[in-house]
C-alpha cells in the first residue's frame, strides 16, 4: 500500500492510526500542503485524488480517497482488531462520533478555509472547535468507557485524537472538557498513535520532530 499523507494533515492521521493499528505496512508519499503553493494542487496529484486532499491510499488495485471510506475498507478486510463494534448500537455511537467530528468540526478549520479567513483564522478556528467540542463532551458522558465508546479502541478514536491536536495546536481553551482530555490521553499511551503521530511522520520538519 502507499499511502499520501501530510504529517499535519488530522485526515491523514485517521489513516495512518488505522493502518498501524491492524499492523499493514506501507509507504508513504508525502504531499505537503503548503509547499510550491500546495502540492495537492499538482496534476500528478489530481491525478491520484481528484478533490485534490490527503489522504490518498493505494491498496489492492484500487486507489481511495476521504479518511473514513478508507478505514471502513480496512475494516472489511483486515478485520482484526475491530474498529466498529459488533453491537448495533455501540456501533451506531462509534459512527456517530466519528461523523460529528469529520463532518461537523474538521471541515470548519481545514486549511482552505482558515486560508480564506486571514487574520480572524485562529478566533475562527477556537469557535468551531469549541462549539463542536461542547457537543461532543456532553455525548461522550453517555458513551465513554476508557475509549469513545466503552473500552475498545474504535473509528471515533481515531478521530477523537487528531481533532484534540487540533485544538491545541489552535489554543483551544480544554478545561471546559475533562471527558475528551481523559480519552485523549489514554489513547496516546497506545502503540499505534504514538508511531502514527504528527511528531514522527517521514516528512516531519526538524523541528517539529518528537
Amino acid at each position: 500500500p502507499i499511502l499520501y499523507s501530510y504529517f499535519r494533515s488530522s485526515c491523514s492521521w485517521r489513516v495512518r492510526i488505522a493502518l498501524a493499528l491492524k499492523g499493514i505496512a506501507y509507504d508513504v508519499v508525502p504531499v505537503n500542503l503548503l509547499k510550491d503553493g500546495g502540492q495537492q494542487f499538482s496534476a500528478e496529484f489530481k491525478a491520484v485524488n481528484p478533490m485534490q486532499q490527503v489522504p490518498a491510499l493505494k491498496i489492492d488495485g484500487i486507489t481511495l480517497s476521504q479518511s473514513l471510506a478508507i478505514i471502513h475498507y480496512l475494516e472489511d478486510t483486515h478485520p482484526n482488531p475491530r474498529l466498529l463494534p459488533q453491537d448495533p448500537k455501540k456501533k451506531a455511537q462509534v459512527r456517530m462520533i466519528a461523523d460529528h467530528i469529520v463532518s461537523g468540526i474538521q471541515p470548519l478549520q481545514n486549511l482552505s478555509i482558515l486560508t480564506q479567513m486571514g487574520e480572524k483564522k485562529m478566533e475562527w478556528a477556537q469557535n468551531y472547535i469549541a462549539s463542536g467540542f461542547r457537543a461532543l463532551e456532553q455525548i461522550l458522558q453517555h458513551t465513554a468507557g476508557c475509549y469513545c465508546v466503552g473500552d475498545e479502541v474504535s473509528m471515533a478514536d481515531l478521530c477523537l485524537v487528531p481533532q484534540v491536536f487540533n485544538a491545541e495546536r489552535y489554543k483551544v481553551d480544554m478545561g471546559p472538557y475533562p471527558t475528551i482530555t481523559r480519552i485523549n490521553k489514554a489513547l496516546l499511551e497506545l502503540e499505534a498513535f504514538k508511531v502514527s503521530h504528527p511528531s514522527q511522520q517521514p516528512d516531519t520538519p526538524a523541528a517539529l520532530q518528537a
